[in-house]
């Protein structure tokens, strides 16, 4: 796929202006082609920040379902930076089709998911910053689709906070969150939350992946996992306590909040 089309230099230095002149499939080809280079500033730099303001602002419109496909073919992907900025289109993708009804099917929603949910608690690579490649960040990038998926697919919902949970107890990782993936899955757990119709107990039920777990831990060294357990849970609480400044506080807050603590009182026992 040749890199000839546009200029990204220029786009870049003057705020990402849309070329209107470009056919926007070609476009959305020479986007996808870039979203897998291993140069970050190709990537990150270019690509995903052309394509998130793009997306918003409706000029890829006619090839949403286009460019949400190739994502969710990357999910099988051989390289590490294909793989984990799937999910960053997507997000793109489907808060796009929240916003403008009838650009992105249901049919495709669900096809995207499929793969996302196998994708999400298996990835080994979570590392959240690579000196060579830059940002990877498959748990943070992958949060952020979830919720945009619980936008998408109300359905779903349940099954994407536990989605979530298996993420975070996910056992085969030597990484600790050290790029504020804690947060980025407690933000996304709680944009589910926030969505009417859930009931306590489908608000709580996700912690039961996290108490299985944890189940049968004793002394001795804690494990990534469980400190990325934790942690997450910590961000949570305070999440959960504070709400979302363009959401709220989800209804069921306060007894997530109280199951929350209650597994928490495990590592730190001096809680109240």
């Amino acid at each position: 796929m040749s890199t000839d089309l546009v200029d990204w230099s220029s786009i870049a230095a003057t705020d990402f202006p849309f070329p209107a002149a470009v056919p926007a499939a070609r476009l959305g080809d020479e986007l996808s082609a870039m979203l897998v280079s291993p140069d970050p500033e190709v990537r990150d730099e270019r690509a995903y920040t052309a394509a998130a303001c793009w997306i918003r602002e409706g000029h890829l419109d006619e090839v949403l379902e286009d460019l949400g496909d190739t994502a969710a073919d990357r999910f099988t992907h051989r390289e590490i930076q294909a793989r984990t900025f799937a999910p960053l289109v997507l997000r793109c993708v489907l808060t796009r089709g929240q916003a403008a009804p009838g650009t992105v099917p249901e049919t495709a929603a669900e096809r995207w998911y499929a793969g996302f949910a196998s994708w999400y608690p298996s990835e080994r690579d979570t590392r959240g910053w690579d000196d060579s490649l830059g940002w990877l960040h498959a748990v943070a990038h992958g949060a952020d689709a979830a919720a945009a998926f619980g936008q998408a697919l109300p359905a779903r919902r349940t099954e994407l906070l536990e989605l979530c949970a298996r993420r975070m107890t996910a056992e085969h990782t030597d990484y600790r969150y050290a790029q504020l993936e804690d947060a980025r899955l407690a933000h996304a757990l709680s944009r589910i939350l926030l969505a009417p119709g859930l009931t306590a107990e489908q608000a709580t039920g996700w912690l039961a992946v996290v108490t299985d777990a944890l189940d049968g831990g004793g002394p001795g060294p804690v494990p990534p996992w469980a400190f990325n357990t934790f942690a997450t849970l910590q961000s949570l609480h305070l999440h959960l306590t504070r709400g979302l400044a363009d959401g709220g506080v989800p209804s069921h807050a306060p007894v997530v909040a109280a199951r929350v603590a209650t597994v928490l009182r495990l590592p730190y026992h001096w809680l109240a």
